[in-house]
């Protein structure tokens, strides 16, 4: 089943049906559909080529075969180097066709001279008769080669598309739960199709966790490791960063003090890992970005966060085989993780939503002392973008709440918030269930609310 990517494939398209010859260039995390959506734009005679780890000779050879499925006798001849084969492709070529490669950047570590031989074709016009769309699931590489000021392909591209996970209600379609079980089930596998099409295998959540999480032999055991090896040098530091953090090191003289390393040279894996979407640094509503004092960092992607708060740390049991002692151990902290997942999300959701007629910046968290000079912490502020009002809420993910006391609650941290400056505030409450009973004094807020804006 194939969800969403609207956007991408429209302005794919758009891009391919121009009458110059066009540049793409595709590129997100693994596992996130970017193959299967080219697939689905491109037709059955144009050519699609996975690149591979091997030797440039060898791969010149496969794409020429790849090439023979339209081009009869392609690959009979013999290209000594990749200039030679798009020189010929595209003489031979008879009509305007669209040519892929995928995992370019593998392409790329083999044959570094790649890029100017396409700059070169490129700036002479020596592809009219074809497309060429680049894909790759190495972030930072096919930043590097686009985005990168000093590349040759700087400036080239007609699109330069990251692919990024789905959002919350792209999964409701994709499944069709109900509005609990689909916050819940994306709390552990967030956005990725392709951890989508594995839950679904699978008749419930713990049953698709035990088996793909938690047992040494799931296809995501080692996922982490998998997504870091194109990234980077080493995973160590990355690995180690991101299981301080799952363990609730959020600063990051924490961070440098458990690894015994200043933090000067955390900076570049930290910004490595905020760039890949993995961790976010947080810091207090109307407080400056760039004080570090109250800077605090969080793993940021539902499936990353799950996993290095519950996978890693058990990894010697799990590997000992003890899967449901570790399980029914998740399980009794389930909805306390849920419940971190649901702040984000109704953060996630604020700028979307349209409150007693108002629209919103995006929120953050506050903490810190209030007019009391007591610690005080709320979950949800956002700015209006008329700069009126302030929304102030609290989001809580549990059964049988009691309603009138967080109610109180919130309206007495609203009254000694110190951050009001006069504005007008809209209490709101972001709850697991609404109430029966009505509360006209304040704004609520469903999982299906929410949902049904995250798309």
């Amino acid at each position: 089943m194939f969800v969403n990517r609207i956007k991408e494939i429209k302005r794919i398209k758009a891009a391919l049906n121009q009458e110059a010859s066009a540049l793409l260039a595709i590129y997100g995390r693994r596992r996130c559909g970017k193959s299967t959506m080219i697939k689905k734009v491109i037709s059955e005679d144009d050519i699609y080529f996975a690149a591979d780890l091997r030797e440039k000779s060898l791969q010149i050879e496969a794409f020429a075969i790849s090439i023979e499925k339209i081009v009869k006798g392609f690959s009979k001849l013999r290209y000594p180097d990749w200039d030679s084969l798009f020189h010929n492709l595209n003489n031979t070529l008879r009509q305007k066709t669209t040519i892929c490669i995928d995992e370019f950047p593998y392409l790329v570590k083999n044959s570094p001279e790649l890029p100017s031989l396409l700059q070169n074709i490129i700036d002479n016009n020596i592809n009219d008769k074809y497309n060429l769309i680049l894909c790759g699931s190495s972030q930072r590489m096919m930043q590097s080669i686009t985005l990168n000021g000093s590349s040759p392909l700087y400036g080239r591209c007609n699109e330069i598309l990251n692919v990024k996970p789905m959002l919350l209600g792209w999964y409701n379609e994709y499944f069709g739960f109900n509005a609990i079980e689909t916050i819940e089930g994306y709390s552990v596998f967030g956005g990725v199709p392709r951890y989508w099409e594995l839950q679904k295998k699978h008749q419930s959540l713990a049953e698709s966790i035990k088996y793909n999480l938690l047992d040494p032999d799931g296809v995501l055991f080692k996922e982490p490791e998998t997504l870091f090896y194109d990234e980077m040098r080493t995973s160590v530091l990355a690995f180690s960063i991101l299981t301080l953090i799952g363990l609730g090191c959020n600063r990051l003289s924490e961070i440098a003090g458990r690894l015994e390393k200043p933090a000067t040279q955390l900076n570049r894996p930290i910004k490595l890992l905020i760039d890949l979407g993995y961790v976010i640094r947080e810091t207090p509503f109307n407080t400056s970005f760039k004080s570090t004092k109250k800077s605090l960092y969080k793993i940021l992607d539902p499936f990353m966060n799950f996993y290095f708060t519950f996978v890693v740390p058990n990894k010697s049991r799990l590997e000992f085989g003890l899967i449901d002692q570790v399980w029914d151990e998740i399980n009794g902290k389930f909805n306390q993780y849920v419940s971190k997942q649901w702040e984000e999300l109704c953060r996630n959701a604020v700028p979307r939503l349209k409150i007693e007629g108002k629209t919103f910046h995006p929120a953050q968290r506050w903490w810190g002392n209030g007019v009391d000079r007591k610690p005080m912490e709320i979950d949800v502020v956002a700015e209006s973008t008329d700069q009126s009002t302030l929304l102030m809420g609290e989001a809580k993910w549990m059964d049988n709440i009691p309603v009138r006391k967080i109610v109180n609650e919130l309206k007495a941290k609203t009254e000694n918030a110190p951050f009001i400056q006069n504005r007008k505030v809209i209490p709101v409450l972001f709850l697991k269930q609404k109430p029966d009973k009505t509360y006209n004094e304040i704004t609520m807020v469903s999982p299906a609310d929410v949902i049904a804006v995250l798309k």
